[in-house]
């Protein structure tokens, strides 16, 4: 990964509280998986940027090295990883995303 395309992340995740890595866009997913995250933050009301990583291959690939995670989807929250499609259903199952969320000060759209 080129220093500018780290850079272009860093910018990016750094400006929104709530930032999705995903395959197409939340109204139009083009994986299962970044649907199903897009859905959870939707069902949620949390307010979330997302971008598209296949409109942009060198984010499709540096968000990978960025983050030392294979797949996309990925959430972040606050600047901080959080995980891929089966780490944030299983943390809005049990809760703890939602907990995440509200300890982070990111205030669900529908509060």
């Amino acid at each position: 990964m080129t220093n500018s395309t780290s850079e272009r992340i860093k910018d990016i995740v750094a400006s929104s509280d709530v930032v999705l890595f995903m395959k197409g866009v939340p109204t139009a997913p083009q994986c299962g998986f970044s649907a199903a995250v897009a859905q959870i933050l939707s069902q949620l009301a949390v307010p979330f940027k997302s971008i598209d990583v296949l409109s942009d291959s060198e984010i499709r690939e540096g968000i990978k090295v960025f983050s030392d995670w294979p797949t996309i989807p990925q959430l972040y929250v606050k600047g901080e990883f959080v995980g891929g499609c089966d780490i944030v259903r299983e943390m809005f199952k049990a809760g703890e995303l939602t907990a995440l969320l509200k300890d982070k000060g990111i205030v669900a759209a529908a509060s």
